[in-house]
């Protein structure tokens, strides 16, 4: 009974020292990090607003953690391929990743992702925030949001419209657009916003939710017309369009936000370390200018801010689109520029 007792305390004591030096360990890497350079994943092809956001606000993330911020282009499955690569990746703050609003949809989009949305990534921060424009062709009768519901109306199943792919931001603006207006259009998916605008311009679509900067000189030029604006004030690049909301449809509201999310099991300390510095990127004029000038505003906040969005977001995409992508075909291989 000695001896056992001799050897049940020697184990406790083992297992308190590896602890204690477990701890102790984690404790001094966190205070030395970060101690090499961090991976920003975009999960987007390049030239996207997604990639020009991480583009823009790497350096200047560089310099406020004195390493290089490297932005790791990892394109497709409607961004679960870069997602899933963040959620294999060490909880250790050196692997990132620039998330939008497809992040939130992918679990109404896809039963089977190779992670969990809610468990398996922790929230650093908000980046920015903006809103899409509702635009249609110049040939389309139509010159408001509410006549283009009529129209729509008229014609259950005829009316298209284009978008960046299924689980994009323009796709995710129109079913909700759907769901609150009760009109029956047909999805086109494009690899991409570029080839999407391309054909609402050559009237082989009539409509689209498209990012105001990208929309812009073909709105001035008189080649697109715009119907409405997404968000919930106006869009200070169009003040004198009115909001969906605006337009009859109280309570419609999509932003499209950027948020950076991590690997679950970072420690508390680098989160509040990334969330710190980069809030004062965002807090920079240079910074600030540049998202400007893509039709977004920056959006400095906590960690249990971007948490909520993204919860709240999982919560009502789940409740709008009612049926994952039945054909995979395109979402898979789709290397989505957002």
């Amino acid at each position: 009974m000695r001896i056992s007792a001799v050897l049940l305390g020697s184990s406790c004591a083992l297992a308190c020292i590896v602890s204690a030096a477990a701890e102790l360990q984690s404790s001094v890497s966190t205070q030395s990090y970060p101690g090499k350079p961090i991976r920003m994943i975009v999960a987007y092809a390049p030239a996207g607003t997604v990639d020009i956001i991480a583009r823009i606000i790497a350096p200047k993330f560089s310099e406020a953690l004195k390493q290089q911020v490297i932005v790791d282009n990892r394109p497709g499955a409607g961004a679960t391929i870069g997602t899933q690569a963040l959620a294999k990746s060490q909880p250790d703050g050196y692997t990132i990743m620039l998330a939008n609003p497809a992040h939130a949809a992918n679990p109404a989009l896809n039963a089977k992702l190779p992670y969990d949305t809610l468990k398996d990534f922790a929230s650093v921060g908000l980046v920015a925030l903006s809103a899409s424009i509702l635009v249609v062709h110049p040939s389309m009768p139509v010159t408001s949001v509410r006549q283009l519901v009529v129209f729509a109306k008229a014609r259950p199943g005829q009316l298209n419209y284009a978008s960046s792919g299924t689980g994009g931001p323009g796709y995710l603006g129109m079913e909700l657009f759907k769901s609150h207006t009760g009109i029956d259009v047909v999805h086109v998916p494009y690899k991409g916003a570029a080839p999407a605008l391309t054909d609402v311009l050559g009237g082989q679509v009539p409509m689209m939710f498209v990012t105001t900067p990208a929309a812009m000189p073909y709105v001035k030029s008189g080649r697109l017309r715009v119907l409405g604006v997404s968000s919930a004030k106006r869009n200070f690049m169009l003040p004198e369009i009115p909001t969906i909301a605006e337009s009859g449809y109280a309570g419609f509201e999509n932003a499209d936000w950027y948020g950076v999310i991590v690997p679950a099991g970072v420690p508390r300390e680098i989160i509040v370390r990334l969330n710190s510095d980069i809030n004062h990127v965002l807090a920079l004029a240079e910074t600030k200018e540049r998202i400007n000038a893509l039709g977004a505003d920056v959006a400095p906040g906590t960690p249990q801010q971007l948490d909520e969005r993204i919860r709240s977001e999982v919560a009502r995409w789940k409740k709008i689109i009612k049926q994952p992508v039945e054909n995979q075909s395109h979402y898979e291989a789709g290397h989505l520029i957002a």
